[in-house]
């Protein structure tokens, strides 16, 4: 039995319709809270025993074609606002990590590098996102979250142990909101360097196609950083290359021509084609390269196979 709610909450809700790679089967049942009380209430009276995952925008995500045995928890309109106070920004866990770029910019603070990353600020500071050299990490204060028994919390970035591409946020727990630091800078120079990312970005990645971003992290351990110690030589998409993946295909699955460490849904791929498309280009790197390449797309679900 379902606790009551003021939002929406469906059952058997299928996920292909909510990620970028457009894969995935049904969710047990999918909550969108009205608001943070409404959110409390739920994951307060919700059984123990029953899974809660919280979702973004789907943008780094696969979930297998079995679906989720879980409540999914998707944060919508309650939970998108963007604030400046006292020269920091504090953005809503639903907010898009371009659109509080923007904002910032336009209050002349600088968290350009969120402008690329796809997706929403609850994932980005779950996975302590980066590029151009900035992460997460650098720029963050502190989050607001409701624990999985439906308390209100606030948690000092430095308990949550950010890390290249990890969170120590407990299991089930929901963020609702994030408070970041930032240098000053001109906004129309902000803007501009920001113009220059997007140009930069759509040139080199297949940012029309269905992808869920880099496939996997760079063997040494870091993003495109593009600081002085950043080798092309230990980037995803370099050993890739060399073990002959670029453009390797698996029924609608698909490694990118444009940018090898992309993995794209060329149409009617499942689940299946592409992780175990992944896993090929996996296997090939090792069996080339000896390098064990560590997926940064997060995978979650059950298979279809019974």
């Amino acid at each position: 039995m379902m606790p009551q709610v003021r939002g929406t909450l469906t059952q058997d809700r299928r996920m292909a319709d909510l990620t970028w790679l457009r894969v995935g089967g049904p969710a047990d049942w999918f909550f969108q809270p009205a608001d943070e009380a409404d959110l409390a209430d739920f994951l307060a009276a919700l059984d123990p025993a029953v899974a809660v995952f919280p979702m973004g925008v789907g943008s780094n995500l696969i979930v297998r074609d079995g679906g989720l045995r879980a409540v999914v928890v998707r944060l919508g309109r309650g939970f998108n606002g963007i604030r400046v106070e006292d020269g920091r920004v504090i953005a809503g866990a639903a907010a898009l990590d371009a659109h509080v770029a923007r904002k910032a910019a336009e209050a002349g603070l600088d968290l350009t590098f969120l402008r690329t990353i796809p997706g929403s600020v609850g994932g980005a500071v779950r996975m302590n996102a980066g590029c151009y050299g900035s992460y997460v990490a650098d720029h963050l204060v502190e989050v607001r979250a409701v624990s999985r028994d439906g308390r209100a919390v606030t948690i000092p970035a430095a308990d949550l142990h950010l890390r290249y591409r990890h969170s120590d946020l407990p299991e089930g727990w929901v963020l609702v909101e994030a408070t970041f630091r930032a240098e000053k800078g001109d906004p129309a120079a902000l803007a501009a360097r920001m113009d220059e990312q997007i140009a930069r970005r759509d040139a080199s990645q297949p940012s029309k196609e269905r992808s869920a971003g880099s496939t996997f992290r760079n063997p040494a351990g870091r993003s495109s950083t593009g600081l002085p110690d950043d080798t092309h030589e230990m980037k995803a998409w370099k050993v890739i290359d060399d073990a002959g993946m670029r453009g390797a295909t698996l029924g609608g699955a698909q490694m990118s021509q444009k940018h090898s460490n992309f993995l794209i849904n060329t149409g009617g791929a499942t689940a299946a084609d592409l992780e175990n498309l992944g896993e090929m280009v996996r296997k090939r790197v090792s069996e080339t390269s000896g390098l064990a390449l560590e997926w940064e797309i997060m995978r979650v679900g059950e298979s279809a196979e019974k």
